[in-house]
């Protein structure tokens, strides 16, 4: 290869070709292509670089279950929305602790007074009779007023409310992503296993329409002997046809996999991919330990949330205290003249504020027994869960069990139907056998083959769903 690439760019440049004469094919081959490219020498090499890299490029990727997964855990679109989730739950939790942090405000305030405000003054003040009054206007037309104002919380049970349940809905995101990674994880390896499945059947078809060629073939040649008829050979070449139909099909209902694999792996469907046909099927019949599944997780999150905002709401009638304080400025001003002026006057004050509900119309209470009727719910709804778990676990392990059977079965039925069509074949050569015994033979081991393949895929979804219901789907398989 390496004298290729040095021949092809020895052309280019117009150097001499080296000739490997060991290798009598090559060198002849590249005496005649230095013999054409004198008339378009640059042409043709180029031609051939871009058919190589073409031919180099075109290659398609084999790519095993793990790498699969691997890649869907990176960039499925799904996935990274879940991810967001999480962060987007880590900020409201940051965002709920930040309210017992002190607030500073900046305020500030102009007024002008077109028309200044009346006050009535009891003439009583001025020794005049009592219960009588005179209006009078008092200030100036110029007001500012600047000051910055500093507001605590010292004790707010409702925030501290707020925090908790922050986190617990924080926790909640994390568990819903976990829950999202185990369900492409899911999908991924049953659209990977389901092309597996596909790839082996293309690969039997094949080996059934080699088997019916050579069958038409040798029908043929009985018949130009005389010793077959147009009918036998009808019939040969019928089946063929069938086979040649039916992988057609399997090609395409492969494509149509592949593509939803592409998608669910977020990769481009313009990519070329290859799946490793080879199927790792294990005979062992493995015990996975039960963990809580997303689904009880979830659940039980959800019963800590709810036990949390009950508990807020009852926290919600004590008293909350703040510390709260402003520093500033006033300043009046007057603009007729002759006696203009603006000035500026230092104001500041500090104060704690106390705050105790008495009553609000029985609000809370309502609330707090609509969050009791809820808990109950989430309570029995988690005993569902859990014995719904419980039934499809033995479910899955029973299933695995038929599916183990069923596949040793397959694989002894493989080997005798492939026995029996090669001695029937055998027989129907030597005119013991006729043709509908040889046809016979052949869908009875194409069947065994169909078989032995539903049987695997059973059993590795059978697997596959057990550690989904035990919690282990996410743990590399050994």
């Amino acid at each position: 290869m390496n004298i290729f690439i040095s021949n092809l760019l020895a052309v280019i440049i117009n150097r001499p070709v080296r000739i490997d004469f060991r290798l009598t094919g090559r060198a002849s081959w590249f005496f005649f292509l230095h013999m054409l490219v004198n008339i378009h020498k640059r042409k043709i090499i180029l031609i051939l670089i871009i058919l190589m890299i073409t031919a180099q490029s075109s290659l398609a990727q084999v790519w095993t279950l793990q790498q699969c997964m691997d890649t869907a855990l990176v960039n499925n679109k799904n996935l990274q929305i879940s991810r967001n989730s999480i962060q987007i739950g880590e900020q409201k939790h940051k965002e709920a602790q930040a309210n017992l942090i002190p607030k500073i405000n900046v305020n500030a305030d102009y007024r002008y007074f077109t028309d200044l405000p009346y006050q009535l003054m009891p003439l009583s003040v001025f020794g005049g009779p009592e219960g009588e009054f005179k209006e009078a206007r008092f200030g100036v037309p110029h007001n500012i007023i600047a000051n910055l104002q500093m507001t605590m919380p010292l004790y707010n049970p409702q925030l501290y409310g707020a925090i908790r349940t922050t986190r617990i809905a924080s926790d909640i995101s994390i568990i819903q992503s976990q829950k999202s990674e185990e369900q492409i994880i899911f999908e991924i390896s049953n659209l990977f296993f389901n092309i597996q499945i596909l790839e082996n059947q293309l690969a039997f078809l094949d080996s059934n329409i080699s088997n019916s060629k050579r069958l038409l073939s040798n029908m043929k040649l009985l018949r130009e002997q005389l010793l077959a008829n147009g009918t036998d050979v009808s019939k040969v070449q019928l089946q063929l046809d069938q086979l040649t139909t039916h992988r057609e099909l399997v090609r395409s209902k492969n494509e149509q996999v592949l593509n939803a694999l592409k998608f669910t792996m977020g990769i481009s469907p313009e990519q070329s991919i290859e799946i490793d046909p080879a199927i790792q099927y294990h005979s062992i019949n493995m015990a996975y330990n039960s963990t809580p599944t997303p689904d009880i997780r979830l659940t039980e999150t959800q019963i800590r949330l709810l036990a949390g905002e009950i508990r807020t709401l009852k926290n919600s009638r004590l008293p909350s205290l703040s510390l709260y304080g402003a520093y500033g400025t006033t300043g009046f001003g007057y603009d007729k003249t002759p006696n203009e002026f603006f000035k500026f006057f230092p104001v500041g004050y500090a104060g704690a504020q106390l705050s105790y509900p008495l009553f609000n119309g029985t609000i809370t209470k309502r609330k707090i027994n609509q969050k009791k009727l809820e808990l109950k719910n989430s309570e029995l709804q988690l005993g569902l869960v859990t014995e719904q778990n419980n039934m499809m676990i033995k479910n899955a392990q029973q299933q695995r069990n038929a599916a183990q059977f069923s596949v040793e079965t397959s694989l002894s039925q493989i080997t005798l139907g492939k026995s029996v069509y090669d001695q029937t074949l055998l027989q129907q050569k030597q005119g013991a056998a006729s043709l509908t015994e040889v046809l016979l033979a052949n869908n009875t081991l194409r069947e065994a083959q169909q078989n032995y393949l539903t049987a695997v895929v059973e059993y590795l979804k059978a697997d596959l769903e057990l550690r989904k219901l035990t919690g282990n789907i996410l743990n590399k398989q050994q």
